[in-house]
């Protein structure tokens, strides 16, 4: 409780004229918004030097503060111990004037962050998807009744820039915290509006979700200089980056986009006729019994040319997550990946530095949930690149702690890079969060292969794998007719569709084809055909895996 003294200090600041030089308080603090609970608060803004600045965060007659102290430098930071969950709070900062913030609450705090799936809000879920789910008014019907005081909502500003920025601009629907109603959740992520919702039910504290995402971005762009000059195989971003710096004109952007433009246009040309041969191949490569070729890349759409522009390294780094490292947050989840799948092998090592690099900055090994790509054709159904990026994604989960994963092999959509069923999404992280960040004993994942047994028998000519799975949960299961999406091959390393069959906790792996097995693949593609089935009983679908580690195909030539 505070003391008589300090609120007597406090009333006295209340009523102290506001001068020319105001008290400023960083823009992620506002009226409705969430500080992490159980952990201490840090409050920090602007003001002359040497002008004495103090907080107080109250409720009733309960609260805690910091007196008046001297700012030198023009920044100041005051540090409140930690509190437990509650709302109704006045949170207070003065010196020469006041700031004021009502209807502030203590629960937790979830980093929302990403590409266009993160960003994918609830007004954009207007499509008809009955066989994922969804209806055409999804959207609208979700924010209907989605009014919860308990769910407050942020959104970072879309702006990157070359060094890191200490704050950002607000808007009208940005910069500042709103609570969750029918009109502020259908502009925000849906993604992070589900994984919120569920917290909040299941945690009964309020949960504050802060939206820092920007569709068609690649993960190099929200990690920070530092974190990849440090690493020996990522150290390219920045030299080239420092190229495009050096070599940038603005007074040639109208002109470059010009002939940009013109080269996209024939580019386009020889994408569609190289699109024409791999067909042929692709279909002559099936009929033999062997994987199809790589499908070659779509030329991208030029844009005016811009240092930095949303793909620059680090560049949302700088934006879009500096400004926000000094506000506790519970943990962050994490919906990006097709932009770098192309580079999937990459991604092993990308990946994990950028988790570390933000925990860093914040101070501390928060809890991380990624969501494994979607299915999609990529330019290719059979292509393996998304297959190697989700393996990626799931492999920081090993190599980290506290990082978890959200597994969508059934709710994608062949044409569709966007699939519109995106409450299985924030349901399937929650669920980790639930088990890895609140320590709940729920089943969080699908079945993950663990290890194998394989018999093979010459003088028949039969070989047979046994398959073992952790996260088995109540049991696996078959949700069709019969298991799909297994693959094996021998010694030759050309796989062939395997014939599967759930025994007890395992699975059994065969095929006709190949006397020999080496190798077992499960649902490594972009998109499988038919759809993936194979799950536990707990209704989550299994990881995709494969038992080699021969070369991966988007490894750099």
């Amino acid at each position: 409780m505070l003391s008589r003294k300090w609120l007597l200090l406090a009333a006295v600041a209340l009523i102290a004229p506001a001068a020319p030089a105001d008290v400023k308080v960083h823009p992620i603090f506002s009226d409705n918004m969430v500080l992490q609970r159980d952990q201490e608060i840090v409050i920090w803004g602007t003001a002359d030097d040497g002008e004495s600045v103090g907080v107080s965060l109250q409720a009733g007659d309960e609260g805690v503060g910091k007196p008046p102290a001297p700012v030198t430098g023009g920044k100041w930071k005051i540090t409140l111990p930690a509190q437990k969950a509650g709302s109704g709070y006045t949170l207070k900062v003065f010196g020469k004037n006041t700031v004021e913030f009502k209807n502030v609450a203590v629960g937790d705090v979830w980093l929302c962050s990403g590409q266009s799936n993160m960003e994918w809000k609830l007004n954009q879920l207007n499509k008809d998807d009955q066989a994922k789910g969804t209806t055409k008014d999804q959207g609208k019907e979700v924010a209907a009744k989605a009014a919860n005081k308990n769910i407050r909502l942020f959104a970072v500003p879309n702006k990157p820039f070359l060094e890191p920025q200490s704050t950002f601009a607000v808007t009208a629907t940005e910069g500042q915290w709103f609570e969750c109603d029918e009109k502020s959740v259908f502009n925000f992520s849906a993604v992070g509006y589900f994984f919120g919702r569920d917290i909040q039910a299941t945690q009964d504290v309020p949960v504050g979700l802060i939206a820092s995402d920007w569709g068609g971005t690649p993960c190099e762009a929200w990690t920070s200089k530092e974190a990849l000059t440090a690493v020996p195989e990522l150290k390219y971003y920045h030299d080239k980056l420092a190229e495009q710096v050096k070599n940038f004109d603005p007074a040639k952007v109208e002109e470059n986009f010009k002939k940009a433009q013109e080269k996209f246009r024939a580019d386009q040309e020889k994408y569609r006729e190289a699109q024409a041969k791999w067909k042929e191949e692709a279909d002559k490569a099936k009929a033999d019994g062997k994987e199809p070729p790589p499908a070659p890349a779509a030329p991208r759409q030029p844009q005016r040319q811009a240092v930095p522009d949303s793909h620059s390294p680090s560049g949302l780094f700088n934006g879009m997550i500096a400004p926000i490292v000094q506000f506790k947050i519970k943990g962050a989840i994490w919906y990006q990946g097709e932009t770098n799948a192309g580079r999937a092998a990459e991604y092993y090592t990308l990946f994990p530095t950028m988790i570390q690099d933000w925990r860093a900055r914040w101070g501390y090994d928060f809890p991380f949930f990624a969501v494994q790509l979607a299915p999609f054709n990529a330019g290719n159904s059979a292509g393996v690149n998304y297959a190697e990026l989700r393996d990626a994604q799931f492999a920081a989960s090993k190599k980290l702690k506290h990082v978890g994963y959200a597994t969508l092999s059934d709710v994608g959509n062949e044409t569709d890079i966007h699939p519109q069923a995106k409450e299985p999404v924030g349901k399937r992280l929650a669920l980790a969060a639930r088990a890895i960040a609140y320590g709940e004993k729920v089943e969080w994942s699908g079945p993950v292969y663990k290890g194998l047994r394989t018999k093979t028998d010459p003088k028949a000519g039969t070989s047979e794998t046994t398959l073992f799975f952790d996260h088995v949960g109540k049991g696996l299961t078959c949700t069709g007719d019969k298991l799909t999406g297994f693959t094996v091959c021998g010694e030759g390393k050309v796989f062939h569709p395997a014939t599967a069959t759930i025994d007890g906790d395992t699975v059994k792996v065969s095929c006709d084809q190949v006397k020999d097995i080496k190798a077992v693949r499960f649902g490594w593609v972009n998109f499988a055909k038919p759809d993936l089935n194979f799950a536990n009983k707990d209704g989550l679908p299994a990881v995709p895996f494969r038992t080699d580690d021969f070369p991966l195909t988007t490894v750099k030539k």
